[in-house]
């Protein structure tokens, strides 16, 4: 089966085009700039990449360029959209009214629709695109993939808000976690790779430019760092992740600040970028670190001490830990930041090997010391498989 994987932003739209039987990519790109100018990025079979600057007023005509970039000229993988048997989309707010991949009917797009507060830059996109698709490739079966499924699990004592109890049964203010299918395939690849297969205890960083970790018990998530909305949690790119509400009203106080205009500090000008004054890309901060850079070094640092307490707050909610996993750009790619985050957990049963550490692998390693008594994995996600799969058991059982 092939599946079309789409991922729709408020400007952009990544896609794949995959058989998840045999997790075979046949193609897969991004549509950046949309309602601007527009630029399309696509790869296909080995090496083959095609990139172009092309008008995109709307998702419409880039989901159409992508259809026609998958089936015509240099960049074909496909003679005919005949050939797409599903759609599978990434949807990123599901409320507490989807705890699992659903096929998209009119009753999900509404229900999906009333979620948008919660969600407003990314489920009016994600509707978008399945709109389209529908629209496009009538009677292809969609289905959707939400990032806050796999969080449905924790306990009411681990999504709950200390604030009065109406404020969840009249708003829905609660903890929903997100970045849930890059959290489950990290989970259920680490507990293939534990020589323990019950009363599994997993711990999953998801570092990126948006951050997240998970506690997994037996498969199932028990708590999570995002809430409500993605800015809670760790710093990020440039998002502040915990701040204390007393601090966040004083700012505004001094400041002059709409709740707007503090929301787009939180979510846009802070975390790495805000704290480094350089950048939201761990790299270069780590660079300017390297040449002396006091507020690099501080960026750096602080970016490891949060996910080192929640990884011991974790340790504690789980009653142990059989393994910790580093996955995301950075999560995958910085020995760092991994070295540093571990330091001083081996009253844990955490002790990190700094020669597998610093070897560089595509594929999932141990970087633990064979004297660690808890595995430390480092487990490339595949967010896109995920979704794919879902989709094709979901179809296939139809």
């Amino acid at each position: 089966m092939l599946v079309f994987i789409l991922n729709a932003g408020s400007s952009s739209l990544k896609y794949q085009l995959m058989n998840p039987i045999n997790k075979e990519v046949l193609a897969l790109g991004i549509c950046e700039r949309i309602g601007i100018d527009g630029v399309l990025t696509h790869q296909f079979k080995e090496d083959g990449k095609i990139k172009k600057e092309i008008s995109m007023p709307t998702h419409k005509e880039a989901i159409e360029l992508v259809l026609k970039t998958l089936t015509e000229g240099e960049g074909a993988v496909i003679s005919s959209i005949n050939e797409i048997e599903a759609i599978g989309h990434r949807a990123v707010h599901g409320g507490e009214k989807f705890s699992a991949s659903t096929m998209v009917t009119p009753t999900v797009i509404e229900e999906m629709r009333k979620l948008i507060p919660l969600a407003p830059l990314h489920n009016p996109a994600n509707i978008m695109g399945m709109e389209i698709c529908q629209d496009l490739m009538p009677g292809v079966p969609n289905v959707a993939v939400f990032d806050t499924a796999f969080h449905q699990t924790m306990p009411d004592y681990a999504y709950m808000y200390p604030l009065p109890y109406e404020q969840y049964t009249k708003h829905g203010i609660r903890k929903y976690g997100f970045h849930g299918t890059s959290h489950f395939f990290v989970s259920n690849e680490a507990q293939g790779m534990l020589d323990k297969k019950h009363n599994t205890r997993i711990i999953v960083c998801h570092l990126g430019n948006g951050s997240s970790v998970s506690a997994v018990l037996n498969g199932k998530c028990i708590d999570t760092s995002m809430g409500l909305t993605p800015v809670q949690g760790l710093m990020m790119g440039t998002r502040a992740g915990d701040v204390g509400a007393g601090a966040i009203s004083y700012m505004m106080t001094q400041e002059g600040l709409s709740i707007d205009e503090t929301l787009d500090i939180m979510n846009k000008k802070s975390g790495i970028l805000g704290i480094s004054g350089k950048s939201s890309d761990l790299r270069e901060v780590l660079e300017g670190m390297q040449n002396g850079d006091d507020k690099c070094r501080l960026a750096v640092e602080m970016v490891a001490y949060n996910i080192k307490k929640y990884v011991g707050a974790y340790v504690a909610a789980l009653d142990g830990i059989d393994a910790l996993c580093f996955t995301g750009g950075i999560g995958e790619n910085s020995a760092l930041i991994r070295e540093i985050v571990c330091a001083g957990l081996d009253g844990m049963g955490l002790i990190i090997d700094p020669t597998k550490n610093n070897k560089r692998s595509s594929k999932a390693k141990d970087i633990a010391t064979n004297s660690s008594a808890a595995r430390i994995f480092v487990i490339p996600t595949n967010e896109e498989y995920v979704i794919a799969n879902d989709t094709y058991k979901i179809v296939s059982a139809l």
